[in-house]
């Protein structure tokens, strides 16, 4: 790769108990399905055999995501890369939805107003209420993040207002000085930041889905402008997950 430009990798968790079963997971840490597994492992995999490698691993506080990065770096035999995790990396919080069927929620509301809460860019699901058994609030993992800081609901728009900051603050520095970066996240963690690399509108980032497990490979310009984007992978499979993730919040007919 040329000194003029900079690569990044992202990869969504693969497939998770709630995703198998069709329900809003937000950030109730659910593990991985046993496909959800294969996976992660087969994105390593595919990164492994075209090549890549990295110095820097990045990933959420969410055990799916931090369980896929695990098996991505045991596929291309590297246990032992540094991995940061973070809670600015968390899937979008779906607020009191959290634990719902997607497909039921979408019968008793209608598939336009399950979109609205999936897809728009500033509505924000129904919030969870304070000391609700589902509130990070109240959850280990969060003891040490400012309390004002711990959503109860997001839209996409206050996911970027978490994801971006950290990435411009943490990762990007981290590009300029050369270093080969993986982020292991979330749909709407990940469509954040897909978002602002691509220059998207508000409207347009709604259509964005980010199949799980795939690698998607960002190049750079040294101004952070994309030079080119794809996924690693067989193109076919890619589609067909990608098609999943854009039905999955629509009513059984």
């Amino acid at each position: 790769m040329a000194q003029d430009t900079m690569r990044l990798v992202l990869i969504r968790h693969g497939e998770s108990e709630w995703n198998k079963e069709n329900l809003f997971t937000g950030w109730a840490d659910v593990d991985l399905s046993e496909l959800g597994r294969d996976e992660a492992y087969n994105g390593g995999v595919a990164l492994r055999d075209a090549g890549f490698d990295f110095d820097l691993c990045y990933t959420s506080y969410l055990k799916r995501a931090i369980h896929t990065l695990n098996l991505v770096l045991d596929a291309m035999d590297r246990d032992w890369l540094p991995v940061e995790k973070t809670w600015k990396l968390n899937e979008r919080h779906y607020g009191a939805l959290q634990g719902l069927n997607k497909a039921d929620t979408a019968a008793k509301y209608g598939d336009e107003q399950v979109k609205v809460w999936r897809r728009s860019f500033d509505v924000r699901p129904p919030a969870l209420e304070p000391g609700d058994e589902r509130d990070a609030h109240n959850q280990p993992a969060y003891r040490d993040v400012p309390a004002d800081q711990i959503p109860y609901a997001e839209c996409l728009e206050d996911t970027i207002a978490r994801v971006w900051p950290w990435f411009q603050e943490v990762v990007e520095p981290q590009m300029r000085a050369g270093k080969r970066i993986v982020i292991a996240a979330h749909g709407n963690s990940l469509r954040a930041l897909v978002k602002q690399f691509d220059g998207l509108t508000p409207d347009e980032i709604l259509d964005v889905n980010i199949p799980t497990a795939v690698p998607l490979v960002y190049t750079f310009d040294r101004d952070f402008n994309v030079v080119d984007k794809q996924y690693v992978g067989d193109p076919e499979v890619i589609a067909a997950k990608i098609d999943a993730v854009a039905n999955q919040g629509k009513a059984k007919k």
